[in-house]
């Protein structure tokens, strides 16, 4: 698909078909993941790839939707902030990081004709737990990754001349 396209096509996802996703489409959406730029090229991320088979309610309690778990896989994406570059005065860039590796993992999953939905208001406690991760990590972003059940609707979105600036405020 060509990339204007893609990116006034892709959506959220809510509705999913149980349809296993092929590896080789995995594997492509992780690997457009893995080439996402990050400040100095430190990549301060890791990605939880996890089969929802037999772990929806303990996955749940990450996020409490039932789309959440309908498809095969849920993708996590976790900060790891001792690894990450900080700017002058001191602002670390592993939040930024994942979230430029997320959107490249997403348009890949479109590309691919996949649906993901970015979930930022999960229970990052539940994360901690029910995913073991270590202190050193910091749950940033979910997307469920399947085959959506849905359709494409136009999105609304702001005006260019009310989101750009030209040289100063």
């Amino acid at each position: 698909m060509e990339f204007s396209q893609l990116i006034e096509t892709r959506y959220s996802v809510r509705a999913y078909k149980p349809d296993q996703v092929e590896d080789s489409k995995l594997k492509q959406v992780l690997e457009a993941a893995r080439l996402a730029p990050t400040a100095a090229n430190r990549q301060p991320f890791q990605l939880v790839v996890i089969h929802t088979a037999d772990r929806e309610e303990e996955l749940k309690r990450i996020y409490d939707k039932d789309w959440f778990v309908q498809p095969p896989l849920v993708i996590g994406i976790f900060g790891v902030p001792g690894l990450a570059w900080s700017r002058r005065d001191g602002m670390n860039y592993h939040v930024v990081d994942a979230t430029i590796v997320m959107d490249h993992l997403i348009l890949a999953a479109a590309n691919a004709e996949l649906g993901t939905c970015w979930i930022g208001d999960f229970d990052p406690d539940a994360a901690r737990e029910t995913l073991g991760l270590p202190d050193t990590v910091e749950p940033i972003a979910f997307t469920p990754l399947g085959y959506p059940t849905n359709e494409y609707k136009p999105k609304k979105r702001k005006p260019l001349s009310d989101l750009v600036r030209y040289e100063s405020w």
